[in-house]
């Protein structure tokens, strides 16, 4: 039987810019090899891909009486501004009685506050670093510290590393104040502040559901003079002569295994559904931390689907095709 299969998305450098937004505001909007990508997977199976656009597009459509005839969306859209913009699609396609893959309004929501998220996979047995939220400049000249420096200050909901960079990683009290300062006035949300962890970083992507499974471990690169992952400072003015990168943690088959058992945990803690991509770091012993999970992580050919794709020695649009098979399989639609 062949499916319609909607596509809700956001292209990069398609989307109007609003005033004072800083910089990196539309880092996690999709290329159209990403998009290509999703289409040729619907294809590979043998369905139709219908491109539905944005969620404003999707509105747009629906409040017209010109949504068409769907069997399911897959949404890869993240909306903009508000720690609910994740859930903007899901919601729409809720009301249209449209199903959707991926996980839910709700879990997109929670996910995205990193601070709700590390409350729930630590209750999950989940290891996170010690955190706290501070929402002004003024608690943080004041406020008890949840670790020694340096500590690591980042946006409490955004995602694509957005409002990290080489400034994130701090030594004192006084740059400490001065991090907190610029997320809360560049994206209008309290500052997540962590231990900063030394060590090295993995992502874990996992599929499915029930039983849901972690797809091979990735090592991200880091800048070793800083420890901050180089993806996070892509954006950034490089210093004479570029970022020097290096991977600096083994990967051997017990790490792997304890990474993947502890995106799984995360996964499933979440409620996620069909997909999602846990990122972990080590301490200086070694040992992993949890530092957020995405249920709306990025299908780009260059992207970490197409590095796990090019491990496994096939095309992207052949895994995300059985990420989209198992998606269909719980809506009940093969």
């Amino acid at each position: 039987m062949s499916l319609r299969i909607g596509l809700v998305f956001e292209l990069l450098d398609r989307q109007p810019r609003r005033p004072g937004e800083p910089p990196d505001a539309h880092a996690e909007y999709e290329s159209e090899a990403t998009v290509g990508a999703l289409e040729a997977a619907v294809g590979r199976l043998g369905h139709q891909p219908l491109r539905l656009g944005s969620p404003e597009a999707l509105l747009a459509r629906i409040g017209k009486g010109e949504m068409p005839a769907l069997d399911a969306v897959w949404n890869v859209a993240e909306g903009r501004g508000s720690r609910n913009r994740e859930a903007w699609a899901p919601v729409l396609l809720e009301i249209a009685g449209v199903p959707s893959l991926g996980s839910d309004a709700l879990t997109l929501s929670i996910s995205l506050d990193k601070h709700w998220t590390r409350v729930l996979v630590e209750r999950a047995g989940v290891p996170v670093a010690a955190g706290c939220v501070l929402g002004s400049p003024e608690e943080a000249r004041d406020a008890a510290l949840p670790a020694d420096f340096p500590l690591f200050v980042k946006p409490r909901w955004e995602g694509t590393a957005k409002g990290i960079g080489p400034e994130s990683r701090v030594e004192n009290r006084k740059a400490l104040v001065a991090a907190v300062a610029r997320v809360v006035e560049h994206y209008a949300q309290p500052a997540l502040v962590e231990a900063f962890l030394p060590g090295a970083e993995y992502t874990v992507s996992v599929v499915g559901n029930r039983p849901s499974r972690a797809l091979p471990v990735l090592q991200r690169a880091i800048e070793p003079e800083s420890g901050i992952g180089v993806h996070a400072l892509a954006g950034h003015a490089p210093p004479p002569g570029g970022w020097r990168t290096c991977t600096p943690g083994p990967l051997d088959a017990a790490l792997e295994a304890e990474l993947a058992s502890l995106g799984v945990r995360a996964y499933e803690a979440l409620r996620c559904l069909d997909f999602a991509r846990a990122d972990f770091r080590l301490d200086a012993a070694g040992r992993p931390y949890f530092l957020e999970i995405n249920p709306l992580p990025s299908f780009a050919p260059d992207g970490s689907f197409g590095v796990l794709a090019e491990l496994e020695g096939c095309p992207v649009e052949a895994l995300l095709a059985d990420v989209l098979a198992a998606g269909l399989t719980r809506l009940g639609l093969r």
